[in-house]
Formats: structure tokens, sequence, C-alpha cells
């Protein structure tokens, strides 16, 4: 299993320094506000995260914040198809991402616009293994469940889940336990409840600490940094990378 190098498509993200990872929410009700992008707004939010370091943009239609009520399927759909259009012709080399626990929504994505890593917060399924399996896509498999069929994987990158594990306590502790292994890792940590609920703060309040999770998660073998604040977690990257050396 490679770890430095992850194969999209034609592309290629390059692991032997971290990678960041912009997200593009283009909902009305993800839980950090900042992060919502308007359908006429997110090429020029997409060129913002490119030129403050963002290896990566995640795009997303549907919230999964807790408590938060999913959009169906095809409402989902109406919002990413016009957002990965837009980046796409935009950026035509620009690695993208599509955050999504919608085997269909996948599909018409893969279809339409080719070779995308497909990041799905579930856990996924059969399903959604035999598509990602079928195309040869990067798959972002969240949970600290490894299924049998997946670990032979090459497009494999595990995400511990932090953030869907039910309490702080238990994010704390994938976090404590999270080390390098034999795939790639994925980290989504950004402004989170486990850094603003300690602190007595709100998600707008957490750019400061959530850099200190990221370089504690760097120290800890991620690979890759899901973010909201792509040149704070760059220069983050950069100030580890130094460390390193």
């Amino acid at each position: 299993m490679n770890r430095t190098r992850i194969n999209i498509g034609g592309q290629c993200l390059d692991l032997a320094t971290p990678a960041v990872m912009g997200i593009l929410n283009v909902t009305p009700d993800s839980f950090y506000a900042a992060s919502r992008v308007a359908e006429d707004e997110v090429v020029e939010r997409a060129a913002a995260m490119l030129a403050s370091g963002a290896a990566v943009l995640d795009i997303g239609g549907c919230s999964t914040r807790p408590q938060s009520q999913p959009v169906d399927g095809e409402e989902e759909w109406r919002r990413v198809e016009p957002a990965l259009r837009a980046v796409r012709e935009a950026f035509p080399a620009a690695v993208l991402s599509l955050d999504t626990f919608r085997v269909e929504v996948a599909r018409r994505a893969l279809e339409s616009f080719g070779a995308l890593i497909i990041n799905d917060i579930s856990g996924g399924g059969e399903a959604m293994y035999d598509l990602v399996q079928r195309t040869g896509v990067p798959y972002v498999l969240t949970g600290r469940e490894l299924p049998e069929r997946m670990r032979s994987y090459p497009g494999l990158i595990c995400d511990p889940g932090i953030g869907f594990l039910g309490s702080t306590e238990a994010d704390y502790r994938a976090l404590r336990e999270m080390k390098r292994g034999d795939y790639p890792l994925l980290v989504g940590l950004s402004r989170k409840s486990m850094i603003y609920k300690p602190l007595g703060i709100t998600p707008a309040e957490a750019l400061a600490p959530t850099q200190a999770m990221h370089m504690y998660a760097l120290m800890h073998g991620a690979d890759i940094l899901r973010v909201h604040d792509v040149k704070e977690a760059a220069e983050t990257v950069k100030m580890f990378t130094m460390l390193e050396k």
C-alpha cells in the first residue's frame, strides 16, 4: 500500500508532505456558518483556497452536523452538480472530492465529472464499496472498523470519524489512539465541538485551538487535514515539516 501517492484518474495527490483539503459546503445549514458557499461564490472561494495551499477541494451538498435533517438525494445532487461543474471548468487540474454518503449521488458525479475522491462519513456499505472498486476512485472510509473487502483496496483513505463518535470524550480518545498505519489518514476536526465546547467558545472563535489540534494530528500520522481555514492549516503543515527535517 503506497501511503505517499494517491491516484485520481490522471491526477496524483502527493502525500510526501501532508496535504490540506479545503471544505466547500454548498449548503445553507452546515454547523460553521462561514463555510457555507452560495452557488455563485463557489469558484471565487475555490480559487482562494487553491491559492492558499489547498491540495484538494471537498464539495458537499448535505449537512451531516449533529441533529441535522439531511436533504434527500435529489436536492443534494441539485446543490453539488453545478458546484462540481463550475470548479471543474475553472480549475481542470484541481483534485476534487465529493462529500457524500449516498451511492446514487456519488455515481452521478463520477459519470458526469470523471474521477473524484469519494468522502463518505457513513462508513459505507456494499453498494458504495462496489461503486468505488468498480470505478477505481479513492475512497475515504470513516470509522474505526475496516471492512475486510476494503483492506486491499489501493485507493483507500481512512478517517477516524472525529465528530461522529457520539461524545467529546470519544473524539479525544480517537485522536489520542490515532497512529500511522498502512493507509493514508485523513483527519477532519476543524472548528468542531470537541474544540469549542470544552473552551466555552463558538465555532467562529475556534481558529487558534483548531491549529493546535491540527499540529497534534500531524504529529500522530495525519496525511490529510480537512479544514475550513486553508491558509492557517497550510502554515501549520509548513511548521510541522520544518520540525520533522
